[in-house]
């Protein structure tokens, strides 16, 4: 199937909803009472949204086998980095899977990966075709009417969440009013699936645990693992990215050639990404065995390189690698020998750069790295849309679509095909 951006955005609601409503009632029969499973307040499970999405653009080419292995990976993740993003907002644990066996500190384990995996598949195979079709049945600007509204109103609830869990908005009253209307939507909702479901099961989520908040006052800059240390992160990570595969590059193929991501540095933001999502998520087992870091670093490294491959493919039309040519690979976009290679970069990164490169970072000044850090930030998000205008306006140009807007003739002007060609060498189209 090929999916557009409004395909994926309804997938995302009906599967957010779809999921709110099967955790909900499963709270619900072991609770014997409504409990909101969402991490807002509307009547929306996130979490099942966002894996939906991610296991549908990155399983449409796969088997059954390898969509039934993906799904059960991507949702695996997600689900651990959610468990994470709960304890760290909230303090408390929503599930605890310690009692089960073949668990990873509880966050996840086997049986519900492979339940995640199962639902994946169905999703894709015959939920996608179904919801879809549905949704064919109606005029196509009422369709889009109501998502625009889902999205605005999801939107200020995540605002609203947000900004009444910092208490710094003046108008924190209205928010919570904002926010009390749609908890009153999901109650009713919610009461309304408590009359229909079964009350034999045991309670939702036993175990859950308020975890202790040590509060640290920061007398360094970027301390610990905060938001200006993994954005630093990020840009290291960029860099070192992009010269270690450049001179990888230089070593097994005999030449220089860009490896950058975007128009603007030798910066690789799918390394970027890497590093400081590996940060993220891995800097509480920073200390754990190598083997640990390296199987970690396998896994998630391996998922993520999928995943950017599948996205880059269908956003810009652009397959930037190929390892069709490498055995052990699928697809083309992963292979095995480069997924040990995440797995030992994530052993060099913990055991031998981060100590370093997080020293160094915390003895900037806390207002020159404030300061420094958003303007980096400033830049690359110019950087980025600059970069994704050209790639779209090369795509445009392999397609013979004339440049009719002002910015298709700067982007003509200033990234004509010879500049992109060398800038993304080994960029390839695709139909």
């Amino acid at each position: 199937m090929t999916f557009r951006g409004f395909d994926l955005l309804w997938l995302f609601f009906i599967y957010s909803a779809l999921g709110w409503a099967l955790e909900t009632a499963a709270a619900v029969v072991k609770r014997r009472s409504f409990v909101n499973r969402g991490l807002i307040n509307g009547p929306l499970c996130v979490i099942y949204g966002i894996a939906a999405v991610v296991i549908t653009i990155s399983g449409q080419e796969l088997s059954f086998f390898w969509l039934f292995v993906g799904a059960a990976v991507y949702a695996t993740i997600i689900e651990w980095t959610a468990g994470h993003l709960i304890e760290k907002i909230y303090h408390e644990r929503w599930w605890d899977y310690s009692g089960v066996r073949w668990n990873f500190d509880g966050y996840i384990c086997l049986p519900a990966s492979l339940f995640w995996g199962f639902l994946g598949l169905v999703g894709v195979k015959w939920g996608n075709p179904l919801f879809l079709s549905l949704l064919n049945l109606f005029p196509s600007v009422l369709t889009k009417i109501i998502l625009w509204i889902l999205v605005a109103v999801l939107s200020v609830d995540v605002l609203a969440t947000l900004l009444i869990m910092q208490g710094k908005s003046r108008r924190i009253e209205k928010w919570k009013a904002y926010d009390a209307y749609l908890s009153s939507v999901s109650n009713r909702i919610g009461i309304w699936i408590q009359r229909r479901v079964e009350r034999r099961l045991l309670k939702a989520y036993p175990k859950r645990k308020t975890q202790e908040v040590v509060k640290q006052e920061k007398t360094v800059f970027a301390q610990g693992c905060d938001f200006y240390k993994i954005v630093l992160l990020f840009f290291v990570g960029a860099f070192l990215g992009d010269l270690t595969e450049t001179v990888f590059c230089r070593f097994t193929m005999g030449r220089w050639m860009s490896r950058s991501s975007v128009v603007w540095g030798p910066f690789s933001i799918v390394w970027g990404l890497a590093i400081s999502a590996v940060t993220l998520l891995l800097y509480k087992y920073r200390e754990r065995s190598e083997g640990f870091l390296f199987r970690m670093g396998v896994f998630l490294g391996g998922a993520y390189e999928y995943l950017c491959s599948v996205f880059t493919e269908l956003v810009f039309g652009t397959v930037f690698w190929d390892y069709s040519d490498i055995p052990f690979n699928l697809g083309g976009r992963i292979n095995l020998l480069y997924c040990f290679f995440w797995g030992i970069a994530a052993v060099v990164w913990f055991r031998k750069l981060y100590p370093v490169i997080s020293r160094l970072i915390e003895r900037i000044p806390i207002r020159a790295g404030k300061a420094v850090t958003w303007i980096l930030i400033v830049f690359m998000a110019c950087n980025v849309v600059v970069s994704c205008m050209a790639l779209v306006r090369y795509d445009q140009r392999s397609s013979g679509i004339l440049a009719e807007e002002k910015w298709q003739a700067v982007m003509d002007a200033y990234y004509d095909d010879a500049q992109m060609e060398r800038i993304y060498p080994n960029a390839k189209k695709t139909d």
